[in-house]
């Protein structure tokens, strides 16, 4: 038996984890759409709730758990991309601490003070996951790394980082702790070439918004530098600006 109605409690109650982010941190709980995205979710260990499956659309065998039959008229209104895959799933949030971040020789993090569209956060994550960055921390409160969009960009790639959400002094004093080298993205004169630094120790690489740069508080602690380009514009997309060090960290780790 399939469920065919707008009006069924679970499927408004989904609808409201997809779209509400105050519902998703009340509840809990969070969705994501994908076979290779729900795949990620369940081999890195997070705790599967319900899947939603509409038969005529999805190919495979049904996944471990507790399955609900939708429609194809309500999988295509639920669904970002329609009427791909035709699966849903719904997982318990973690709560990660920085405080249980078990670092790893030569540990590599990424900083983001602020991050204004879920696409770009995914992005980072994505490239993050792909460079071997050892976490990803924002330090922005309003943050929902759960987003279903920060998901989706990130092709749940999410599911296998760890990634920490934390406040600038907080921050500030684990690096210290931490024996920590502290790498700025400041446009000023005192910046030296990205592929100059040494990122073969403890190495936190911080970026700012793409509206206004790092703030204030991290002036003056830590050693500033900038991507060196030679066309006409001074700036890149955030996410693209961190794709670039992490690649760059990677690179020197090889050598």
């Amino acid at each position: 038996m399939q469920i065919e109605s707008f009006q069924n409690e679970k499927i408004k109650n989904l609808s409201r984890l997809i779209t509400d982010n105050r519902f998703r941190k009340k509840s809990g709980s969070f969705v994501v759409e994908g076979k290779q995205e729900n795949e990620r979710a369940v081999r890195f260990g997070y705790e599967n709730l319900e899947f939603f499956i509409c038969e005529s659309i999805f190919e495979e065998d049904f996944p471990k758990g507790k399955v609900t039959l939708v429609s194809d008229k309500i999988y295509e209104k639920l669904a970002y991309r329609g009427t791909s895959e035709g699966i849903i799933g719904v997982y318990k949030s973690e709560t990660k601490s920085l405080e249980n971040f078990v670092l790893t020789n030569n540990c590599s993090i990424i900083i983001i003070e602020g991050v204004e569209k879920p696409g770009n956060l995914g992005a980072i994550l994505r490239s993050c996951e792909a460079f071997g960055i050892d976490a990803l921390i924002v330090t922005d409160p309003k943050i929902d790394f759960y987003n279903p969009n920060v998901i989706r960009s990130s092709v749940g790639c999410l599911f296998g980082m760890n990634f920490f959400q934390s406040s600038n002094e907080e921050l500030f004093e684990f690096l210290k702790v931490n024996n920590f080298e502290i790498f700025t993205t400041m446009m000023d004169e005192s910046a030296v070439d990205l592929y100059l630094l040494d990122f073969k120790t403890n190495s936190a690489l911080l970026f700012g918004t793409e509206h206004s740069g790092l703030s204030d508080f991290w002036l003056e602690k830590g050693k500033n530098t900038l991507i060196p380009m030679s066309g006409s514009i001074d700036s890149l997309n955030l996410s693209n600006a961190v794709a670039i060090g992490c690649y760059e960290i990677l690179r020197q780790k090889l050598q």
